[in-house]
Order: C-alpha cells, then sequence, then structure tokens
C-alpha cells in the first residue's frame, strides 16, 4: 500500500472554484435557490435556510430582492448581486489582508506545493475534498508527532476503510502563511505526499487563475 499512485490518493478529492478575494471577518454568503419570494442561502458555509424577500439573518445578511436565478443581497450596507451555483460571495469586514502563498498546478491540474507541520518539510498537494490536513507515518515521525497518545479513528480512503490517528498540529506552513493548532490525521501508513485538506482550507481565501491558486490568509 506504500505504493499507491496520487491518482489513487485523490479519488475523493474536491474541485477548486474560482473565487473573489475578500476582507478578513467577512461574511461569505452562497445562493443555492430561488423560489416566488423566498431564497435558498448559505450564510458562513451554514447549513442552507429558506428566506424571504426582506429578511434579516442573525448574521446580519438582508434579503433585498429576488427573481430569476439571482437574488441581491445586503451586509453591512453594502449591496451585492448573486446568481445560483455561483462560488460563495464574501460581504462586509475591515478590508486588512493577511499573508498570502499562490500554489501552481501541475500538468495534471493538481496543485502542489511545499510546505512544513511542526517545522518539518513536507510535500503538499491541495485537497478540498479532504477534511482536515493529513499525513502519512513518516511524515508524522519526521515532525514529532506521537500518535501514541493520539485519538484512533477509522479513515475511508480509495482502498478502503483504514486506520488513522486525529492530532492537532502545532503548525502548518505554506509559503509565508502559518497557522498554528490546525487538526489533522495521521495515516497509518507513509504517504507518496501529504493533504492540505480544509482544516487549513477553510481559513484562507482562494482564487483560483488558470494554473494558478492564490491563498490568502483570512484568520
Amino acid at each position: 500500500m506504500k505504493n499507491l499512485t496520487i491518482d489513487r490518493w485523490l479519488q475523493c478529492s474536491g474541485v477548486i472554484l474560482g473565487c473573489i478575494a475578500v476582507p478578513v471577518n467577512a461574511t461569505e454568503v452562497a445562493l443555492a435557490g430561488v423560489f416566488p419570494g423566498k431564497v435558498l442561502v448559505v450564510v458562513n458555509g451554514g447549513s442552507p435556510r429558506t428566506l424571504a424577500v426582506g429578511a434579516l439573518t442573525q448574521e446580519g445578511v438582508r434579503i433585498v430582492a429576488a427573481d430569476g436565478d439571482g437574488a441581491v443581497v445586503e451586509v453591512d450596507g453594502r449591496r451585492q448581486r448573486l446568481v445560483v451555483g455561483q462560488q460563495a460571495l464574501n460581504l462586509g469586514g475591515d478590508g486588512r489582508r493577511g499573508p498570502t502563498v499562490t500554489v501552481h498546478a501541475d500538468s495534471r491540474g493538481q496543485f502542489h506545493a511545499p510546505g512544513a507541520i511542526n517545522g518539518s518539510a513536507v510535500h503538499f498537494v491541495v485537497d478540498t475534498g479532504a477534511t482536515y490536513v493529513s499525513l502519512g507515518r513518516g511524515d508524522a515521525s519526521r515532525a514529532g508527532i506521537d500518535i501514541s497518545r493520539a485519538e484512533p479513528v477509522m479513515m475511508q480512503t480509495a482502498n478502503g476503510v483504514a486506520q488513522a490517528w486525529r492530532v492537532k498540529l502545532d503548525s502548518v506552513r505554506v509559503g509565508d502563511v502559518v497557522l498554528r493548532n490546525v487538526d489533522g490525521v495521521v495515516q497509518g501508513m507513509d504517504m507518496p505526499f501529504a493533504l492540505l485538506g480544509m482544516s487549513f482550507l477553510n481559513r484562507m481565501e482562494m482564487r483560483h487563475d488558470g494554473p494558478s491558486l492564490q491563498l490568502r490568509q483570512r484568520y
């Protein structure tokens, strides 16, 4: 199992969509559906909810209008038209920017980046289908991670269910972006690379521009 190909590891990977660079502490709004006088929205990655035109959510999102396949929403006095199926837009915030790193795709469209976990060098592949930053047992050992005290879990992989361990990573670095206390999993075998999953990516703004992916730290 140590010789798994990249394709087999990434069978369940998500697809990274283009999005708009946004301010820190912004409110993220996605439009999932439009009905007569109502819309179906997702706010800050939560569960979809149905709101009538004129409604105001506890996050401060007001539904101004809805028609056809779009709707107008307002956050902090700023109005924006959303279209069903469009990547979530981020509104509001104070305009400050965090550190940024640009990740480049290979000839197969997979985004690779050198980085480090707990100060130990690793090779990352961006995987929006992975819930956590995931690394193999060898990388974990080099990063000083002691799985003997970690929570054992069973993970679904391309080859079936496998043993893994839930851990808290002291630091995860990609370029100038460094996050602390990141949720991760250690696989029971070596991996050809570490997966940069959503426990890291959900703290980023992501802009996909052809063969490059820009990550900007939100918090």
